[in-house]
């Protein structure tokens, strides 16, 4: 009962009750939801692995999200970066039926991820150097973003056939997972290392809830800021390669459209509010996983893909009233009473007998 307490108080306790929901309503409702299969080609298959196969680029950018939220920031660009990073490789990859690549795919790589941190750089000066307001600085490329990646592509989808570019997305010949979930663990180990045992964590807290007493304190409040976003933009830029691999093209209308509401949604979820401070990077990567189980779960019901963002809409809604000061002060009072009365009810037990 104690350790129920204790669970029931922990940050993850709000992402992993939504997320057991789901899985619930799934187990109960949708037929063979948690099958999982060996294709003829050794491949894992079924629902389980294709939303955490699907959630990979989304935990990737909800971790640099997590940062930036944390300074009391927020960076709405992300979805845009993701789109410059898809066609960066595509264009330097070519879109030869031969599928023999322009450029060599290893600086491919590094270009399209060097597009993201400078995205993350432009950002980090707006808002450290400059002062202005996170999610103006970041609106500013998120306008821009789709209309450079379409400059970039000619207003042309363009097709890779270049087999290795696909490998990102699916799986590397002998490998039962696909790749994008190794990328995605290997970023989450990153940030584990880095919150751990650095301390970078600390300073992104102090400057969250502080950043004029940070500053007096000795930490680089400037240089932290900088930092959060441009790790975000690396994680949208190693997106932006999930992403344009999966479609085997660069498509600068849709690449990463909506991703950056869907990584917020995921780090307000797992616990990390939005006025920075302390964040949870467990309860980040659980929300990440619950937003794609939503989103599998409508597809597996019928449920047009249009209808999805008022869902998704309602979620936000919930949590919004959750972690409020008055939702939470109501629990504790709720708490409180409900204890008085345990206590009452055993003193008037105890009284009885003596």
């Amino acid at each position: 009962m104690d350790m129920l307490k204790r669970f029931s108080r922990s940050s993850l306790a709000l992402p992993l009750a939504a997320l057991a929901i789901l899985l619930l309503f799934n187990a109960i409702f949708v037929d063979d939801f948690f099958k999982i299969q060996m294709m003829d080609n050794g491949n894992l298959y079924g629902r389980p692995i294709d939303i955490l196969h699907r959630c990979s680029s989304l935990i990737i950018i909800a971790l640099g999200m997590t940062f930036v939220i944390a300074t009391g920031g927020v960076d709405i660009s992300v979805g845009a970066v993701i789109a410059i990073s898809s066609a960066t490789c595509c264009v330097m990859l070519g879109g030869d039926i031969s599928g023999i690549p322009h450029h060599p795919f290893a600086l491919a790589i590094l270009c399209s991820l060097g597009v993201g941190i400078l995205a993350g750089l432009w950002n980090g000066l707006l808002v450290a150097k400059f002062k202005i307001q996170a999610m103006v600085a970041t609106l500013i490329l998120m306008t821009a973003g789709r209309g450079i990646a379409q400059l970039m592509t000619d207003g042309q989808i363009i097709t890779v056939y270049y087999k290795p570019f696909a490998w990102i997305g699916d799986n590397i010949p002998g490998v039962m997972v696909p790749t994008a979930m190794i990328i995605a663990l290997a970023m989450i180990l990153l940030v584990v290392l880095l919150d751990r045992k650095t301390s970078i964590g600390l300073m992104i807290q102090a400057v969250g809830i502080n950043p004029v007493a940070s500053r007096y304190a000795g930490i680089k409040v400037t240089a932290v800021l900088f930092a959060v976003y441009v790790f975000s933009g690396f994680c949208a830029g190693t997106s932006g390669l999930i992403e344009g691999s999966l479609i085997r093209a660069a498509d600068a209308n849709n690449a990463g459209l909506n991703m950056e509401m869907d990584a917020i949604l995921s780090v307000t979820l797992g616990g990390t509010l939005m006025i920075g401070g302390r964040y949870f990077i467990g309860g980040t990567i659980i929300g990440a996983i619950t937003i794609q189980t939503l989103t599998t779960t409508m597809y597996a019901l019928g449920v047009p893909s249009d209808c999805l963002p008022a869902v998704k809409a309602v979620v936000i809604l919930l949590i919004i009233v959750f972690q409020s000061e008055k939702f939470k002060q109501m629990f504790r009072e709720y708490r409180m009473r409900k204890d008085q009365l345990k206590s009452g009810g055993k003193g008037g037990k105890e009284a009885a007998n003596v």
